[in-house]
């Protein structure tokens, strides 16, 4: 078969999954960052990239999730970190048995349920040399992976290398405009009164004399133990000398923000944020 017919067309999407949030010291502009170099290295072999939550319509984020995760012709899963949403949508691209390419962080251990599937790895500080490298294997990657599902009658992804299975399909079907807007604003019912429920549960479990606009001092006392039990922690790394760096603070700030001690006790970002750049300025100044 033809190299031609085995590469993409212009309309054909690789579908990207992989931590966007804050997670295991790194925080959203270094998964942004990362997001690039894959978005680089899938647009070189052909394809356009997308994360699987992406969709150029509104509507329901799981429907689309799952939509995308069977119907993209290849996916890239970066397990770095080993975040439960990427690790829960990698398990869904293997239910399906399609092509699939894992890379990971050289910080993050393999999990033992895929370590048998090749992993591409690239180095958690994104040096340049380094990065060019894996950004070619992974090009390289994309295609062969691409061209032997195509070619090959046999290709398995993952299941049949393990026994013969009936691998998972999702079923279409045909409706009329009107049915289809009526199912979108059910679903979306649906989610908005999950939301409120849980906006509603996350209020009750709050202490009432720590819920409001401005935290209290009990607030910034906790904000303080926590914040230097951190500095503590990463004293190894960081010398007095640095201690007020910008990559210190996000370190921080990411340890920090995911304390479950801590999280709850605020209305919103904006007042974790401003509690934790006073407490955190105080402790370094």
């Amino acid at each position: 078969m033809s190299e031609e017919k085995v590469l993409p067309t212009e309309e054909e999407c690789c579908g990207l999954v992989m931590p966007i949030s804050a997670i295991d010291g790194c925080n959203e502009q270094h998964w942004s960052d990362v997001k690039e170099i894959l978005t680089e290295s899938v647009e070189s072999a052909g394809f356009k990239a997308n994360l699987v939550s992406y969709a150029d319509d509104v509507g329901i984020i799981q429907k689309r999730i799952i939509q995308n995760l069977y119907e993209n012709p290849i996916v890239v899963c970066d397990v770095s970190g080993k975040n439960p949403n990427v690790m829960f949508e990698l398990g869904m691209r293997l239910a399906f048995d399609k092509p699939t390419i894992i890379v990971k962080d050289d910080k993050t251990a393999y999990s033992f349920d895929t370590s048998p599937i090749e992993h591409l790895e690239y180095p958690r500080d994104l040096r340049f040399s380094k990065i060019v490298d894996f950004k070619e294997a992974l090009k390289e990657k994309v295609k062969a992976t691409l061209r032997k599902s195509r070619e090959d009658p046999s290709y398995t992804a993952f299941l049949k290398h393990f026994g013969t299975f009936t691998v998972a399909k999702l079923d279409t079907k045909e409706v009329s405009k009107e049915d289809f807007i009526i199912e979108e604003l059910r679903d979306l019912k649906k989610t908005v009164h999950r939301q409120a429920i849980m906006y509603n549960e996350r209020l009750h479990s709050m202490e009432p004399a720590l819920y409001g606009k401005y935290p209290s001092e009990k607030l910034h006392l906790e904000m303080r133990k926590l914040i230097k039990q951190a500095i503590n922690d990463s004293s190894i790394n960081f010398p007095v000398s640095k201690r007020n760096s910008p990559e210190l603070k996000n370190m921080i700030y990411s340890q920090v923000m995911n304390s479950d001690k801590v999280k709850n006790y605020f209305a919103g970002p904006e007042e974790f944020d401003m509690v934790f750049h006073e407490v955190y300025q105080d402790l370094v100044a």
